[in-house]
């Protein structure tokens, strides 16, 4: 876990699993460990949870055909804000025109839209070197 970035006080935490879907729990636990450094509330928690499950599990389902890759998050906690990034380098897939969603991942589910509803911050960048999803929640 790091300690202080920039002078300013923060932990940083990097997760690496496997890209399958029974490893998706382990960045939920990591997540709950966090909220033991930083107390957040029940709701804020669970609403958290679920973002980084459908955030690891599209990187899950999309990024490597034959599930052998591995998914990196990395979890940014400072005093007033939690910033995930969930990265890949599978294939990546093709943005979706007009509505900013991805193809692939619009026809599956909701995930994307469920991010962006918890989230204050989203980001997400996809090519052939893989895929980059960012989202930060104010605490």
């Amino acid at each position: 876990m790091g300690g202080e970035a920039n002078g300013a006080r923060g932990h940083t935490v990097r997760l690496t699993i496997p890209a399958k879907a029974e490893y998706v729990s382990l960045c939920r636990l990591a997540l709950v460990g966090l909220s033991r450094i930083r107390p957040v509330g029940a709701e804020t928690l669970a609403d958290l949870k679920l973002a980084i499950t459908e955030a690891a599990s599209n990187s899950v389902r999309h990024a490597y055909g034959d599930g052998s890759g591995v998914v990196e998050v990395v979890y940014r906690l400072d005093d007033d804000r939690l910033e995930v990034e969930v990265v890949d380098a599978g294939g990546g897939f093709e943005m979706g025109s007009g509505n900013g969603e991805p193809e692939d991942l619009a026809e599956g589910g909701l995930g994307i839209a469920i991010i962006r509803a918890i989230a204050d911050e989203f980001e997400l960048r996809s090519d052939r070197e893989g895929s980059r999803l960012r989202f930060a929640k104010v605490l």
